[in-house]
């Protein structure tokens, strides 16, 4: 079972501004086609206040860390962002969730 590293996460996204948050061009894309605002994602990211989940995945790239991260609305809805963390926050992808996502979280974590 994997670890929730939501808590962690959270203190190294707060020394990130604004600036720092970098869309691939493929987070754009699936943002237009699933309908998601990327200011609300950004949002999400440099303040955390929803994130409900966080884990820790191998990064391609020395001295970048990156998390497979959910961010809760409500039981149905919530956003699955990848981050790839390291001079910059970027953003390969973007997934809006329109289901009870909260099972594939508790798959990785005791609540």
């Amino acid at each position: 079972m994997a670890a929730d590293h939501k808590e962690e996460l959270i203190e190294k996204l707060k020394k990130y501004a604004e600036d720092d948050v970098i869309f691939t061009e493929h987070a754009r894309k699936q943002a237009r086609f699933r309908g998601i605002n990327l200011e609300e994602v950004k949002k999400n990211i440099l303040k955390p206040n929803r994130l409900a989940y966080a884990e820790k995945q191998e990064a391609r790239r020395h001295g970048e860390e990156k998390y497979d991260c959910y961010f809760g609305y409500s039981k149905t809805q919530a956003h699955r962002y990848i981050l790839v963390l390291g001079e910059k926050v970027i953003i390969p992808t973007v997934i809006k969730i329109n289901r009870r996502w909260q099972k594939e979280a508790e798959k990785h974590v005791k609540f």
